[in-house]
């Protein structure tokens, strides 16, 4: 059962993380964030490392620029599959967004931003 949109931009659109996290191999949509930009960060998990096969993933912060947008995927998750992607996500905190397609998604972002 699919009962949340979650928005992508980084390594949860890998299959490698989706069938650690999820089991399988989990549909999305294009979509992007209006008004956000991109910066590669640094990991020091070494759970989140070994998932992603990389310790450097993108982070999402406001633009100035209200044309700047982060491309990536949404996708329809469980209750569980989100909190699997809470636990992988240490780096990160979870805040809503809308996106340009007028939905509105989860999203992980630097905490307190």
């Amino acid at each position: 059962m699919s009962d949340h949109l979650l928005f992508s931009y980084g390594t949860l659109r890998l299959p490698e993380v989706q069938m650690a996290l999820f089991g399988r191999l989990v549909q999305g949509e294009a979509d992007a964030m209006l008004g956000w930009q991109q910066r590669m960060i640094e990991i020091t998990d070494a759970d989140v490392i070994a998932k992603s096969g990389t310790r450097w993933h993108p982070l999402v912060e406001p633009s100035a620029n209200p044309l700047d947008a982060v491309e990536g995927m949404v996708f329809a998750i469980s209750v569980a599959d989100l909190a699997s992607a809470d636990a992988y996500e240490v780096d990160y905190q979870r805040r809503a967004v809308h996106l340009r397609s007028g939905r509105q998604a989860w999203f992980y972002g630097a905490p307190g931003a």
